[in-house]
């Protein structure tokens, strides 16, 4: 009686929707008379019905991926601005390089110059001044060769003899002193993205003179809200270039981004409306493989998760069950029955599942 009753159970919780599965039984059933009056064949069945196609359950790796497409780029801008009042006399051109030492950009003919570091130039560097500041610009000179003081965080008489003999070397008056104004620091070499002045223009503190950019280029994509699950830091990525080659990239920032959309649908008016995106920035350790590539499509194939030696079954053999959740007709020479499984990953046609039973090499129904 148990058994009986759990062959009720079972029978009466598994209901196939919208797979073939009951066409297929229909067949069946009319090819061999059971449950037919007089217990006969059907004299109209000429032909038994259509075979169902099987598949195997297969134990394999599954990889979860999805190729997007991305641009290449400087990465985001920054903006450089005059700390100093008077004539632009020079600026270098869009693309330049910059490097420690060199001159940003000049102001009366005097230059100002590029040094590394995180802490902008807010004071008048001289003799007793101390602090981080101090041991910044002093780590820079010492970097440029300049010797005869101790980097510290303390500026010296010794210190500001190597600042008489820069300043000799890049023309500017030897007071021993630096002035904010005359140097500009930045993380490493800088690339100059855009001009927002011209020569002969009258600057006056504050104004915009250009915008720079990471001499790096990276790979910028820009995914829907529901490819979050793509967007994971440090994760690896291929990124395949319109050359046909590939190279390896890291993801190393994400951030949700709003952006205009034009095509009209928007309700305020005046056609735009505001798309969530989330923007994506990765990048390449291999720079070469870039060259002469500028600013070109790309494709990025992310990983969004890996699943090692799981059963798997393609996604077309999943039964819908009534009561909620997936089955598959598990077949057995001539004789089937449903069992109950549970999905997980999803990739290239095929599902990995799991439950009671189900090993790798059984046959499945596949619905057509």
């Amino acid at each position: 009686m148990s058994g009986s009753r759990r062959r009720r159970h079972r029978t009466g919780k598994v209901v196939l929707v919208a797979f073939g599965v009951l066409a297929v039984a229909a067949g069946v059933l009319a090819a061999t008379g059971i449950g037919l009056p007089g217990g006969g064949p059907d004299p109209a069945a000429k032909e038994p019905p259509t075979a169902q196609a099987t598949a195997q359950v297969t134990k394999q790796t599954m990889v979860d991926t999805k190729t997007e497409n991305g641009s290449l780029s400087y990465g985001d801008t920054g903006t450089v601005k005059a700390a100093l009042g008077g004539t632009v006399t020079r600026l270098p051109g869009p693309g330049s390089i910059v490097a420690r030492g060199s001159a940003l950009y000049k102001v009366d003919n005097k230059p100002v110059i590029l040094l590394y570091g995180s802490m902008p130039a807010y004071r008048t560097l001289t003799v007793g001044a101390e602090g981080d500041d101090v041991k910044q610009f002093e780590e820079n000179l010492a970097a440029l060769g300049y010797t005869g003081f101790k980097v510290d965080k303390l500026f010296t008489d010794a210190t500001a003899t190597a600042v008489k003999a820069w300043q000799e070397d890049l023309g500017l008056d030897k007071t021993g002193q630096v002035e904010p104004g005359r140097i500009f620091y930045a993380d490493g070499q800088i690339r100059v993205d855009d001009l927002k002045a011209a020569a002969g223009d009258m600057l006056q503190p504050g104004q915009e003179l250009l915008t720079d950019s990471s001499t790096s280029r990276v790979v910028i994509v820009k995914l829907g809200m529901d490819d979050q699950r793509l967007a994971k830091k440090d994760a690896t990525v291929t990124v395949d270039l319109p050359n046909g080659k590939s190279t390896p990239g890291k993801i190393t920032d994400t951030r949700t981004v709003a952006e205009s959309d034009s095509s009209g649908s928007g309700t305020g008016g005046s056609g735009d409306s505001a798309k969530t995106k989330i923007k994506v920035t990765i990048s390449v350790e291999d720079q070469s493989t870039l060259e002469g590539l500028d600013e070109a499509s790309v494709e990025v194939a992310f990983t969004a998760g890996q699943r090692e030696n799981v059963l798997t079954v393609p996604v077309s053999a999943l039964l819908a069950l009534s009561e909620g959740g997936y089955g598959l007709q598990i077949v057995d020479g001539t004789a089937t029955r449903i069992v109950a499984i549970k999905t997980g990953m999803f990739a290239r046609g095929r599902v990995e599942v799991s439950g009671d039973g189900l090993a790798e090499g059984m046959t499945v129904g596949v619905p057509s």
